[in-house]
């Protein structure tokens, strides 16, 4: 991004605090001041620190203006400032202002869980024939979305947008921020459920990823959630349906999952199509990146290809090395029980040789509330001691898997451990894990595995 201080201020109806700044060319934004590139724009957020006291750091690391929030008193004189009334609306009004001038399609994806996947898909998919730019890491909320736009190059044809949601009417704004040419949904699980009550207000709140749906534009979802059949009659636009289902647009059949690829074929080719990744629940989040090639006028040559050689973001159904030989299915990132049961089963079934384990490691899965204790015990019906040799176990809320796995498994085989044991689980991990072992870890982010994960590398 590379704009005039003048024309930032009228995007944003912000005044600045002396002409004499309005040249100055800006390169950049950035609300992080320690990730401050020359040439950029700090914008002062207001959470739980107040980014207005970070400004001369950010300055110091080579910002060369920042925002100003009205209600923060007198605007500094010493530097360059663009006076608004709300620094996180202002970057909002910039990223919209930015996105209208590049004029990029633009594909946003939801869903409770694969969105990332599918977006990581989408992007490798349309990378071969567009220019590309998507989100990174978990850019995905209202200050996450109007970065990633930021962020993009003026020769961008094509921004692929992941979208995240914890409350109702969120997916609202931001679909009627960037009013996406296509809206994906890759399905209803779940995730947050601890603030929506039930699966059906889940299902409503994503959908609104369709309010701010070009009209000419295109909504492709998971014909396989009744959910989603219901309430995608009240949107007026083209739909076109995944899943496996011989009633969907498009549909997966002869599925096979190996230990480091899946690959199956679809009723419109011939041709065997193969992923670097496992599970079923992955070839849906697949079928979905195929119909939005398909959009784009892609060959389904050209998308089998790009599918087999995509890079997934880190963390997501990744295999490592440990440092004891082992191998690891590093599925930290998060977690929530649609995914953990899809991600256990794939495991499952993952050859292992003759002498080793299958060993998985569970870690609390957070934001469930009244349902949590039942929703941990729920993963019991896939964790099966002759798929299984060990369960791990970590976290307040995995004591009632722990419950309801203790028929199953006897307690040399069957380990639990509190929130504050983190390092007696890695200490038991560690004397049990063996060359031949394969290991999953899966748990919500704010559990932590990633200092596990760190111990076993």
């Amino acid at each position: 991004m590379k704009m005039m201080l003048s024309e930032i201020a009228k995007a944003i109806d912000a005044t600045c605090n002396n002409d004499k700044f309005q040249d100055l060319e800006i390169c950049g934004v950035e609300f992080d001041s320690r990730k401050i590139e020359a040439g950029s724009l700090f914008v002062p957020l207001i959470g739980e620190r107040d980014g207005h006291d970070f400004i001369t750091k950010a300055m110091d690391g080579g910002a060369l203006a920042s925002l100003w929030q009205a209600d923060h008193g007198a605007v500094p004189q010493d530097f360059p400032v663009l006076k608004v009334e709300n620094t996180l609306v202002a970057l909002q009004k910039l990223a919209q202002y930015y996105l209208r001038k590049v004029d990029p399609k633009v594909v946003a994806i939801s869903g409770s869980n694969g969105k990332t996947t599918t977006k990581d898909m989408i992007a490798g998919v349309l990378g071969h024939e567009y220019n590309v730019h998507a989100t990174n890491g978990n850019f995905n909320n209202e200050i996450g979305v109007p970065m990633t736009i930021l962020q993009m190059r003026m020769n961008t044809e094509i921004l692929v947008l992941e979208m995240g949601m914890d409350r109702p009417g969120q997916l609202d704004y931001l679909s009627k921020l960037v009013q996406p040419d296509v809206a994906v949904l890759t399905m209803i699980g779940e995730a947050h459920i601890e603030f929506f009550g039930t699966r059906e207000k889940i299902a409503e709140a994503k959908m609104e990823i369709t309010h701010g749906l070009k009209e000419d534009g295109i909504f492709i979802y998971n014909g396989d959630e009744p959910l989603l059949t219901n309430l995608a009659t009240s949107v007026e636009q083209e739909q076109k349906t995944f899943g496996f289902n011989s009633t969907n647009t498009i549909f997966a059949d002869r599925i096979q999952s190996y230990k480091r690829h899946a690959s199956f074929y679809i009723q419109t080719s011939e041709d065997k199509f193969r992923i670097p990744l496992i599970g079923k629940h992955n070839v849906s989040n697949t079928l979905a990146a195929i119909l939005v090639g398909e959009h784009f006028h892609e060959k389904l040559t050209t998308i089998n290809k790009a599918l087999a050689n995509f890079t997934p973001t880190q963390n997501r159904m990744q295999w490592r090395r440990g440092d004891a030989g082992e191998d690891i299915l590093d599925d930290i990132y998060n977690s929530n029980p649609t995914a953990a049961l899809a991600v256990l089963k794939s495991f499952s079934a993952v050859h292992r040789k003759k002498s080793g384990q299958r060993i998985v490691v569970l870690a609390d899965m957070l934001e469930l509330g009244e349902h949590a204790p039942e929703l941990h015990a729920e993963l019991a019906r896939e964790i099966d001691p002759k798929h299984i040799d060990q369960v791990f176990l970590y976290g307040a809320l995995m004591e009632n898997l722990a419950t309801a796995l203790k028929s199953k498994f006897s307690p040399a085989k069957l380990h639990h451990f509190e929130k504050d044991q983190q390092q007696l689980l890695i200490n038991e991990l560690r004397d049990n894990i063996h060359e031949d072992d394969i290991v999953m870890l899966k748990g919500s982010h704010s559990m932590n595995l990633d200092h596990v994960l760190d111990s076993l590398l």
